[in-house]
């Protein structure tokens, strides 16, 4: 049997990924129809049929789901591979798309950008805030940002060194006022500052203590969309916030807002760059990729 080609492979791995000869056409710059017509002759050439094929959708046959799990991390590894030798070729340059949410967004600006404007000062990292979870192949982007217990199956994660903590802030002049919570069931006596979520519904807080999980309808006069904004509403004494901790460290440490619920704040979350695992790793993502792992070594 003459042995398929590395084209034909990464084709049918987009294919069998995307379950759209549509969607895997855009990501390898060719034809619908022409990539069909390939797959077919992939299929005669190896004796095995790959795909199920209705006129709405496409789907891998057991042998096309077994092919998919051998070729998948073959191809990434291939991709290394091939990425390892970058260096030798001089500095590493281009742009890296990312889309994140804006939760998340703020622990890359943190954290990696500045180790990645120190090392490779001629890559530039695009970064496109969106609450939305989206396709980022179909999108254009390289790489996603998200909470690592949702980064699709189909991707390669990346933790980050950082994770997502929430933390509930107030200036010292609104807890001198109001006092200080003890439980989160005494902020229904507080006002507190809202958080409306991309989808349009209003953020439910949530506290753990020993095993005990508590979910509250913060109430309040003030609803923001921003965790920045939330940050100096609370600073400005119009109430409580609950926010990630990097965009309230600044206030915290100068005295300008204070922690409360400290005991009743949830464990720290699992944050990840994802990518498609089937498709070349641009050498300037590949760049990217490295940092973060690099940050996350050194994570005591």
């Amino acid at each position: 049997m003459p042995r398929p080609s590395l084209n034909d492979l990464t084709a049918f791995v987009a294919v069998a990924t995307h379950r759209s000869f549509r969607r895997a056409a855009d990501e390898i710059g060719t034809a619908p129809s022409t990539l069909s017509h390939a797959m077919r002759a992939l299929e005669e050439r190896m004796g095995v049929r790959l795909l199920n094929r209705t006129t709405r959708s496409v789907s891998p046959t057991e042998a096309g789901f077994q092919l998919l799990d051998r070729l998948q991390p073959a191809l990434a590894s291939l991709d290394e591979a091939l990425d390892s030798v970058a260096g030798f070729r001089g500095n590493v340059a281009g742009t890296v798309r990312i889309n994140a949410p804006r939760l998340v967004a703020g622990l890359l600006v943190r954290g990696v950008l500045p180790r990645m404007a120190e090392r490779h000062p001629d890559v530039t990292v695009d970064i496109v805030v969106e609450g939305r979870l989206i396709d980022i192949v179909s999108s254009g982007f390289d790489a996603g940002v998200r909470l690592l217990g949702s980064v699709p199956k189909d991707m390669v994660a990346v933790p980050l060194a950082r994770r997502l903590t929430f933390i509930c802030v107030a200036s010292p002049a609104y807890l001198d006022r109001f006092g200080d919570p003890g439980t989160p069931e005494e902020l229904q006596r507080h006002r507190c500052i809202g958080h409306r979520m991309p989808s349009g519904k209003l953020y439910r807080w949530e506290f753990e203590r020993a095993g005990q999980e508590l979910v509250i309808d913060a109430n309040g006069s003030i609803v923001l969309d921003d965790e920045e904004l939330m940050v100096e509403a609370a600073i400005e004494g119009l109430g409580i916030a609950y926010v990630a901790d990097w965009a309230a460290e600044a206030a915290i440490s100068d005295g300008r807002l204070r922690k409360v619920l400290t005991a009743w704040m949830p464990a720290p979350e699992e944050v990840a760059v994802y990518y498609p695992g089937h498709r070349a790793v641009p050498p300037a993502l590949r760049a990217f990729l490295d940092v973060v792992k690099d940050l996350r070594k050194k994570e005591p």
